[in-house]
């Protein structure tokens, strides 16, 4: 079964409660890395610790939830290795699986109610990648991450420093 890594600041953090319930009924192994309540943090840490967790393959997926997700998928997308998409509906969900292979879905929590966001999960979880033509755009932007990464022999370029951040 699919090891699902959930992430969540404080304006995500009732629906993720919502989505670890739904997907331990599910049979989904959960890694819940935080935040455990509603005091104010910051999204980024949630989105660094999921993206973190997929790429040391403690966790197949992850699902991250603040206000919107935008900053939560902004934050994912800045790891190596991570496809972060904003998904508000089923078919943008299945989308980002079968054209993006998206490996963390990012999710409103000020935006969608907990049956909604069940269903995107669903449809996300049920989508496979359909490979072909879209994974030649996969290695394009696994070269733009390569081309792009911090150098040891840069050190100290502000253009480094901000990519790096």
């Amino acid at each position: 079964m699919t090891v699902i890594a959930l992430g969540a600041d404080h304006a995500g953090f009732r629906l993720k409660e919502d989505l670890k319930n739904w997907l331990v009924a599910h049979g989904h192994p959960v890694l819940d890395l935080g935040t455990h309540g509603e005091d104010s943090v910051d999204y980024p840490d949630y989105a660094t610790a999921v993206g973190d967790a997929i790429v040391a393959r403690r966790a197949d997926r992850g699902v991250l939830v603040c206000g919107t997700g935008t900053g939560m998928a902004i934050a994912a997308n800045k790891i190596p290795g991570i496809r972060a998409a904003v998904c508000l509906d089923p078919y943008t969900a299945r989308l980002s699986r079968e054209h993006n292979d998206a490996n963390v879905l990012a999710l409103g929590g000020r935006i969608l109610a907990p049956e909604a966001a069940a269903t995107i999960l669903a449809t996300w979880l049920e989508a496979a990648f359909e490979d072909g033509r879209h994974q030649r755009r996969l290695d394009k932007l696994a070269a733009v991450e390569r081309a792009h990464a911090p150098r040891p022999d840069r050190v100290g370029n502000p253009a480094d420093a901000a990519t790096s951040r």
